[in-house]
């Protein structure tokens, strides 16, 4: 089968590779633009945008196709925080964060093209689609003035949803998580393995 990576985050490429699949990165040229409720609610369909996008891209050739589309939100009190517009945007975040608990949010969808002989003609196009969420609790020490400066300075907050990543630099202010650790990094993927080992019926 082939699996292609609707995502240009080098943390997915490398949580995907971790759990031994072999797959290709197209990153999907759609607007991520979705309007939700609630963070659960935008980020399955900000995941599903990203797995369609890819899948019109992907040339029929009569093989089957697994695209898996993702997106993460960190969310304070069912606010998200984005990637911060700049270094001021970055403290701000940083400073609701320090010493409470929040949430992140990883919607992750799949879309499977079965082979042509193998496909089912009530299903538009013959794709079939699972999306799901997962959520983590974190928890961040408090922060000092001095301690957030000097993390916005490293640069690292800048394109990281929240404002942090767990797996870097940050991990020091991390006291704790409740849930998966990898989907706080972009991508649950052991969920992600057991919904579609089950979905495909070992397909993968």
């Amino acid at each position: 089968m082939r699996i292609i990576l609707a995502s240009a985050s080098p943390r997915r490429r490398e949580l995907l590779e971790q759990i031994g699949l072999k797959f290709e990165i197209r990153v999907s040229s759609a607007e991520e633009k979705a309007s939700a409720a609630s963070p659960e609610e935008l980020v399955e369909k900000l995941s599903l945008q990203k797995a369609e996008a890819v899948l019109a891209q992907t040339q029929e050739d009569g093989e089957a196709v697994l695209v898996i589309g993702a997106d993460t939100v960190v969310a304070k009190d069912e606010k998200i925080l984005g990637k911060p517009a700049d270094e001021e945007d970055a403290a701000r975040m940083l400073r609701l964060l320090a010493g409470q608990s929040h949430q992140v949010y990883t919607g992750v969808t799949l879309l499977y093209r079965p082979p042509r002989g193998r496909r089912q003609e009530d299903r538009a196009g013959g794709v079939e689609r699972k999306t799901f969420h997962e959520t983590t609790e974190v928890y961040v020490s408090p922060m000092t003035e001095s301690e957030i400066a000097s993390y916005v300075a490293s640069g690292d907050p800048m394109d990281k949803a929240g404002a942090y990543g767990i797996q870097g630099f940050f991990a020091r202010y991390v006291e704790g998580i409740r849930g998966d650790y990898n989907n706080v990094v972009g991508l649950p993927v052991g969920r992600l393995y057991r919904e579609a080992k089950e979905w495909l019926l070992g397909e993968i």
